[in-house]
Order: C-alpha cells, then structure tokens, then sequence
C-alpha cells in the first residue's frame, strides 16, 4: 500500500514511517517541520507542506494514488493550549477538516487519527476504557475529542472509515538507535529523566510525593513507540482489508501503570552501568495531575489483534538510553 503519513517527521510519525516500510509498504511524509524534524524521516519521501495549506494537500493527492492516511500533525502542550487555545483549534482542528475533504473529494476513505487520552479528562475510574466518558479539561484534549466527533459524522455522511487511537504515554525508541524523541520542549518523564543523567540538564522534579499511590508519586502507562505503531499498522491493514469500517476508536497502552518513583528507580538502575548518576529534587504537585492513568487497551487486543511486545519498562528505558546516549554524545 502507498500511505501518507502527515506529521511523519515528528516522533511518533517517524517511527511508524519506519514500521509501515518495515511491514512492505509504501511512504509518503507530509511535515511542516515547525517541531518535526529532517534528520528523522530516515522512510519514506518528505513532502514539506502544511496542512493549512490546501494546493498542497491537493497536489499531493493527484500525483499520488493513497490507499490510507496516518494523520499524526497536531500541537500538543497542554498548557500552550490552555493559553492559546485559537491556535489548537485552528491546527489541529480547522487544518484536519482540510486534509478530510481533500481525501473525500480523491475518493481516498481510510485514515487512522493520533487521538488521546486526554480526550478523558479527570478519570472517574481506571483502567480507563472505551466507555469512559470523554471530558476533556483542556484544549488540547478538545481539538482531539471534536475530530472523533467528526470522523464520526464523515463516516456517516461520506463512508469515511476512521480508526482512532488514544494514546497514553507514548516512550522509548527504535531498538535499532536509528530514532527517538527529539521533543522541543521536552515534556516527556522518561526522556527529561536521562537528559538529566546525561547532563543536558541538571536534575529531574518530582511534583509530588503525596499521591494515594504507594510511594506516593503519580503513576502512568507507559507504551513503547514500536507497539504504539504496530497498532497503527494493524488497524490500518483492517479498514483496507474491509475487517473493520465506520469511525472506530480504541486505547493504546500496556494496561499495567509504573509510578514517577519507579521510573527514576529503573532509570538509575541502567545507567548505573555506564558509570552514570541522577540528581533528583523535590517540587510540589502540579495541578491537574492524577494521581493514577492507566489504560484499558483489552478491546484493541481483542479487536485488531493486538499484542504489546515491550511492556517490560527496563527495556523501554534501555532504548530510550541509548538514543539519548547519541544525542549527548556520550
């Protein structure tokens, strides 16, 4: 198959630019690179456009027969948001509007979104499920929550077939060193922890140790990159194969949560081995954190037979430690 894969210079989308080459098909990158980056679409052929732009999109779609769309481009700093929040909708939501129609009108109807679990809000219980309710508090999480609302209503309307997939705590990196994050901000724990160790800053914060968890830190799930976009794949090959149609949504993570204390204890463990060390300091709890996110992703295993492969955090660390090891130079 020939995919787009808008936003594929990110890090989610240079990884799944990797894992669609790898599974035999074909890749064509759509980035603005205003926070992706060149050096990461290592597959696939880099179109630089924006999706506001729509000659761009237009183009693109008549050189090229698509079978599907990964649509990945988006802002994603919740507190930007919250601040800005005519920029995510504008982005995220008005820029998506154009790459759906332009797909409708080339007769392409087979998209897999980047949604969320932001698009829960406040988690009324966990694991958190498909029929959790969805109430985002946030911007960020509402621009992702009115695309599912679209997609929805296109698939209604023009057979759009869509699967959704909410993400909780993208980690790691290619286990061949070939990617990684390369965020700009950082606000990811793992990577802020081992730029800490490396020395490309200068501790790591804990905000909070009085959590109703057991040590008293938060704890999330986190999913490697390579099941995030196995999944991807899985769910693609499904709405071409005609397996699955309509606007489909599914939770991707490990299903088991690892606590902010658990992550540094790994973290320390690893990097113990090449000599290295981690200053860790206290701050006070942020607001808005839960104490507890964690996925039930049993309906995504079920449904398009999928199966985590690096559920193990140590391994998950070790991968993201050996690229941040190549960004540092160490």
């Amino acid at each position: 198959m020939k995919i787009l894969v808008v936003g594929g210079a990110g890090y989610i989308g240079s990884h799944m630019c990797k894992s669609l080459e790898m599974a035999g098909h074909e890749v064509v990158v759509l980035d603005n690179l205003t926070t992706g980056h060149h050096q990461l679409v290592k597959y696939g052929l880099l179109v630089v456009g924006d999706l506001a732009d729509v000659n761009v999109l237009e183009n693109l779609f008549i050189e090229h027969s698509f079978d599907g769309v990964m649509h990945f481009a988006a802002n994603s700093l919740v507190g930007e948001s919250v601040a800005n929040p005519a920029k995510y909708y504008r982005n995220n939501v008005s820029n998506t509007l154009n790459l759906l129609d332009v797909m409708v009108r080339h007769d392409v109807k087979k998209i897999i979104f980047s949604s969320s679990a932001a698009t829960f809000g406040e988690p009324e219980y966990v694991p958190i499920d498909e029929l959790h309710p969805q109430k985002p508090i946030n911007p960020y999480g509402s621009s992702k929550l009115m695309i599912e609302r679209i997609l929805q209503d296109y698939a209604g309307a023009y057979e759009l077939n869509s699967v959704s997939l909410r993400y909780f705590n993208a980690c790691g990196a290619d286990p061949e060193g070939e990617i990684g994050e390369c965020h700009d901000p950082e606000t990811h724990l793992i990577p802020l922890i081992l730029q800490a160790v490396s020395g490309r800053r200068k501790s790591i914060t804990v905000f909070g140790r009085d959590y109703a968890t057991e040590d008293g830190t938060c704890i999330r799930d986190y999913i490697h990159i390579n099941d995030l976009c196995s999944a991807h794949v899985l769910a693609l090959e499904a709405l071409v194969s005609g397996e699955k149609s309509g606007a489909l949504a599914y939770n991707l993570g490990n299903g088991q949560g690892f606590s902010v204390q658990q992550v540094i204890d790994v973290v320390k463990k690893v990097v113990a081995e090449d000599g290295c060390e981690l200053v860790v300091e206290d701050g006070e709890r942020r607001a808005g954190d839960p104490a507890v996110l964690v996925a039930d992703a049993a309906l995504a295993k079920k449904e398009l037979n999928w199966e985590p492969q690096y559920g193990d955090l140590e391994t998950i660390v070790r991968h993201a430690w050996a690229w941040e090891k190549q960004r540092a130079n160490l």
